[in-house]
């Protein structure tokens, strides 16, 4: 696949965390996020859990932040998301998955109902249609996270599967 088109299908990956749709990503974003998933899961922000999963959320930031606030603005703009993914994690895929880890693993620990670290995968289809995913998407995704078909979705399965989705485009057949 071409640079340019790499960068498309990038580009169409920016929505899935500008969440309030002002076009540029920014820590409300992420803190806005980890609100929803505690809302869903009916966890509370004091508690451990609530504290992981705001704490991953600010490291995820952070890390973005980082790799792709070119200006330093504390906004990364669709461009700026862009020009990160192209330059920096192109190559290296699994950089941007470690940025994200902590909030994945406080997500999947929301999530988690007892499982010892795995969250259902009913569960983590509705972790992610709070997180902005269609119905039908959030489905076929968490069914396909469950890589042992136990009805589980463990961190592993969860942070390679991002490091795909955001970074690593499949060519078009």
């Amino acid at each position: 696949m071409d640079s340019a088109e790499y960068e498309r299908k990038i580009a169409h990956r920016f929505a899935a965390f500008d969440q309030d749709g002002n076009g540029y990503i920014d820590r409300a974003d992420f803190n806005a996020a980890a609100a929803r998933l505690l809302t869903e899961f009916g966890t509370t922000a004091r508690c451990d859990k609530g504290q992981a999963l705001y704490t991953g959320a600010e490291a995820f930031w952070q890390g973005m932040a980082g790799i792709a606030d070119v200006d330093g603005d504390q906004r990364v703009t669709r461009e700026e998301f862009v020009g990160g993914a192209v330059k920096r994690l192109r190559d290296n895929p699994g950089r941007f998955a470690e940025i994200a880890r902590p909030f994945l693993r406080a997500t999947i620990a929301v999530a988690d109902s007892g499982n010892g670290g795995r969250a259902a995968v009913a569960d983590v289809e509705r972790a992610l249609r709070v997180l902005g995913a269609s119905t039908e998407i959030a489905s076929i995704a968490a069914q396909s996270l469950d890589t042992d078909r136990d009805g589980l979705v463990a961190e592993s399965d969860v942070v390679a599967a991002f490091a795909v989705y955001f970074t690593v485009i499949e060519p078009d057949a």
